[in-house]
């Protein structure tokens, strides 16, 4: 039987304790494969399978957040013929900054530079797009506060994971774009979307439908 401390095990707070920094908890899910898999998992699933998807990663980054004194908040970004993408945000200094797991390159790591909520999530604008090569981010929710679900054991159990889900999904979102913007979108250069999917899984990516 693993050795417990409070509601993790020793051998997880000794992966936890090394991540020491925002800078850190992103590299920790950089190394992990990215999941195609129809699951959500908690924080203690990722430590254990080693894998995850955008919002597996984003719970994994908020618990860790937590550990580091900043509250564990996740922000939806809400595309048009792709997935959704979801980042955990953290303050520092006033500013803004945010941990993610992605199958794309330019979806994950920002550093806290950020004036506003608005400022981060379009400095993922022209990275967010599908195989089509059509930029697809059109909106981004208001911060879910996680601390709030505490009672579904959200850090250590899948069960109650997808009432997150469900509510990360409903929360207020706001548009970013006007029509005349979305009408006037480039499409993604060959060579930026070379360099956006090195090393990107197939297996988990969107297919627009045609």
């Amino acid at each position: 039987m693993p050795e417990r401390c409070g509601q993790w095990t020793r051998a997880e707070l000794a992966v936890l304790d090394r991540l020491t920094d925002p800078a850190r908890i992103e590299a920790f899910l950089d190394r992990l494969s990215y999941s195609a898999d129809p699951i959500y998992r908690c924080p203690r699933s990722v430590l254990r399978d080693r894998k995850a998807h955008c919002f597996d990663g984003a719970l994994f980054a908020a618990a860790a957040l937590r550990r580091l004194g900043h509250p564990p908040l996740l922000v939806d970004m809400r595309a048009v013929r792709d997935d959704d993408h979801v980042i955990a945000i953290f303050r520092r200094g006033g500013h803004i900054g945010a941990v993610a797991q992605s199958n794309y390159v330019g979806l994950r790591y920002r550093d806290p530079v950020f004036r506003t909520l608005r400022e981060l999530v379009l400095s993922y604008f022209e990275d967010f797009y599908n195989v089509n090569r059509e930029k697809t981010l059109r909106a981004c929710s208001r911060p879910l506060v996680l601390s709030r679900f505490d009672a579904l054991s959200w850090e250590t159990s899948d069960e109650g994971l997808g009432v997150i889900a469900s509510r990360l999904d409903t929360v207020r979102h706001f548009p970013l774009l006007g029509r005349r913007q979305v009408a006037s979108l480039s499409k993604v250069d060959e060579r930026s979307y070379k360099a956006g999917t090195l090393g990107i899984s197939r297996a988990g990516l969107y297919k627009p439908k045609r």
